[in-house]
């Protein structure tokens, strides 16, 4: 069994003032999708400047802190923040979906692309291979957190999670590192390797969903569900593969229709 690392939740303290881990996983997040998607920017648009991405980045953010947020009050836990409203501001416990957050900056990137003469498509192929850099910082930022652990298991690098966030002090796949690793590292790979080449539109969108749906779904096999949810049916169902076995289906529909379209256009040509 692995040791937990004791890491304090809050990074830095200053008086009243708390900084914490997980609301610095966004800033890493936010900053590594700026820096990576500035690297980027000529190939997908010559006349725009980095003070146009950065009006990109800013609101894809927004759509993220604020759809991520509505989407764990409605998907997970609304009958809590009925019963407390003042909860919803308290994001530094942790408690965004990541669906209510996709949808967020989907929202945005229509928005924006509105705005300034681009497609939704075009604005989401461009965002999505830098996604998981925020993906994966937040699951760091689970870790730290100690929460959203797994299952008990008697592998040899089960973990035993602090007794304040597991009561019942069973040894635990880290199922937050398995999260890292899939929509962190692997997901950020096949992405960043795929879009190396020119893609038809929708086709880069389309990876991000199929790839992100299969790993949430095979993770969440590792995961404890919310306390106030449980498993869904079947004894191993959760919310979030629930929410995601449609966003397998959207990036199969995506992938195939973006180069049937390609293909339709060449034989037109």
């Amino acid at each position: 069994m692995l040791a937990y690392p004791q890491i304090d939740p809050v990074a830095l303290a200053i008086g009243p003032l708390k900084i914490h881990w997980y609301g610095l996983m966004y800033l890493v997040g936010i900053g590594g999708a700026w820096l990576l998607l500035s690297r980027r920017l000529q190939a997908f648009d010559p006349q725009w400047s980095k003070d146009k991405l950065s009006d990109l980045v800013f609101w894809c953010a927004m759509g993220v802190i604020v759809g991520g947020r509505l989407g764990y009050v409605l998907f997970y836990d609304l009958a809590a923040y009925l019963h407390d409203p003042m909860l919803v501001l308290q994001v530094w416990k942790g408690g965004m979906s990541f669906h209510g957050g996709f949808i967020g900056v989907m929202l945005a990137s229509w928005w924006f692309g509105k705005r300034n003469g681009k497609t939704f498509f075009q604005l989401m192929d461009f965002i999505a291979p830098v996604v998981p850099i925020g993906l994966g910082a937040g699951r760091i930022g689970n870790f730290i957190n100690a929460e959203l652990w797994g299952r008990a298991t008697d592998a040899p690098w089960a973990m035993l999670f602090p007794a304040w966030s597991d009561p019942q002090q069973l040894a635990r796949h880290p199922s937050q590192l398995y999260q890292f690793a899939m929509e962190g590292v692997l997901l950020f790979a096949i992405l960043w390797l795929y879009t190396r080449k020119p893609r038809p539109t929708m086709a880069v969108s389309g990876m991000f969903a199929l790839w992100y749906g299969i790993f949430r779904i095979v993770a969440e096999l590792f995961r404890v569900p919310d306390a106030q949810l449980g498993y869904l049916a079947f004894g191993w169902l959760t919310m979030g593969q629930l929410l995601s076995l449609p966003m397998v289906a959207l990036g199969i529909f995506l992938i195939w229709h973006a180069y049937r379209r390609q293909a339709a256009q060449g034989v037109a040509g």
